[in-house]
Order: structure tokens, then C-alpha cells, then sequence
């Protein structure tokens, strides 16, 4: 039971750092001499670089809250099942940090298609998605299988 348990806490910090990471870093959309993401579109000329910053569409705002809603619904999830696994009666589900876990999953998701959907108005025809991009991808899987885990979980002594 406590290999258990210590693999979806590991299942879920991993989604979690996923989801930090591809908010954080720069590198939704790059090629050699650009990169792009939630914050900042960073260029490079001649050894000079130049960041300004995001577009101030309602499409990428969308995208910013999404992204940090999903940071903060999975760190809830996680605080919710330590506090469930010494609270929660023998026998009884973490229905609750299972719900938080797949709204951060759904979160992530919505905001990655939201990102691929509109990407081509913002971002220049030659820059290709990035690895922060596909980190996000990344975590919606992860994070919504660690939310049906809790689900699924029953706590037993």
C-alpha cells in the first residue's frame, strides 16, 4: 500500500512539474533566432536579443489563466490528499482531490487547444512548437490518470 501511494504522489508532482514548467518557460513556438510563449515573444538580431511582451489578445489571456488555473487546482489536489489520507474515514474515496486533479487536467487541455487553435495569429509561419508546448500536452494525460487514480482509490488502514 505504501509503494502505492508513494507512485501517485510521484504521478502527480510529475504532472505538476510539468504543468510549472511548460507556464514558466520561454518555448511554446522557437526556431533559431525566436521563441514564444504565454508572457513574451523573445527575438535575437545580430547577437542582440529583444523580448516584448505577449500579445494582449483575449485569446492568450485565456490561454495565461488556464495554464495557472490548472498549476493551482493540481496543488490543491495534492494538499486535499494529504489531508484526506489522515482524515478520511477507512473505506472512503478521495473523491474531492480527484475532482481537483481532472479540473486541472481539463484545464491544461483546454488551454493547449485554445494555444493550437489561435497559435497562427500570433506566432510567424516558421516557428514550430516548442518543448514547453508539448510538455503541456504531456501533462494532461498524466494528471488526468492520477485523477481517476484518486478516484478509484479507497483509503484502507
Amino acid at each position: 500500500m505504501l509503494l502505492l501511494l508513494l507512485g501517485i504522489v510521484v504521478l502527480h508532482v510529475a504532472a505538476l512539474v510539468l504543468l510549472f514548467v511548460s507556464t514558466i518557460v520561454s518555448a511554446w513556438a522557437v526556431n533559431p533566432n525566436s521563441s514564444s510563449d504565454l508572457w513574451t515573444n523573445c527575438t535575437t538580431l545580430n547577437e542582440v536579443s529583444r523580448c516584448d511582451p505577449a500579445d494582449t489578445g483575449v485569446w492568450i489571456q485565456a490561454v495565461q489563466a488556464l495554464m495557472i488555473l490548472s498549476i493551482i487546482f493540481s496543488f490543491l489536489s495534492l494538499f486535499l490528499f494529504f489531508c484526506q489520507l489522515f482524515t478520511l474515514q477507512k473505506g472512503g474515496r478521495f473523491f474531492l482531490t480527484g475532482a481537483f486533479q481532472i479540473f486541472a487536467s481539463l484545464f491544461v487541455m483546454s488551454g493547449a487547444i485554445i494555444y493550437t487553435v489561435m497559435n497562427s495569429e500570433w506566432v510567424h509561419e516558421s516557428e514550430s512548437y516548442g518543448f514547453s508546448y508539448i510538455l503541456a500536452w504531456v501533462a494532461f494525460p498524466l494528471a488526468f490518470i492520477s485523477g481517476l487514480i484518486y478516484v478509484i482509490l479507497r483509503k484502507r488502514e
